[in-house]
């Protein structure tokens, strides 16, 4: 299903959504060009969790760990400047994906043999003017 996420309310609705159908912990790989709404998109879904924290893109760090109000932890991946997976391995990215947490990944093509087999997918792209995603469950 095509979500329009053109606008922040839009992008709120579609958060809530998402966690309807995520509501446990998972690995989540956001693809797209930048700019299209990724981060902005993992920010919405940890207002819905409940994490207090500010968000923002990891880019030079690669992974930043957020907390919701009962404790849980969320991480969130950035590895658009990483040259190779083994800078992914030197963080440990393997635990953090077997944590039983919520990992959400942008630019996962940069790691495509550490990724669980069994993660969702989660696709954006401009149209337009328009913003849009897109999910499987």
């Amino acid at each position: 299903m095509t979500h329009d996420i053109s606008t922040l309310e839009k992008l709120e609705q579609t958060a809530r959504k998402f966690i309807d159908d995520f509501p446990a912990a998972g690995v989540f790989l956001l693809s797209g060009e930048m700019g299209v709404g990724k981060t902005t998109f993992i920010g919405k879904v940890c207002r819905a969790l409940k994490v207090e924290d500010e968000v923002s893109s990891p880019t030079f760090s690669l992974v930043n760990e957020y907390r919701t109000t009962s404790g849980d932890a969320v991480f969130h991946f950035d590895f658009y400047r990483i040259e190779d997976e083994e800078e992914a391995m030197d963080i440990g990215v393997e635990e953090y994906f077997y944590s039983g947490d919520f990992c959400f990944v942008e630019w996962p093509g940069k790691i495509p043999s550490l990724l669980p087999e069994d993660a969702v997918e989660v696709k954006f792209w401009f149209d337009g003017d328009e913003r849009k995603m897109s999910w499987e469950k």
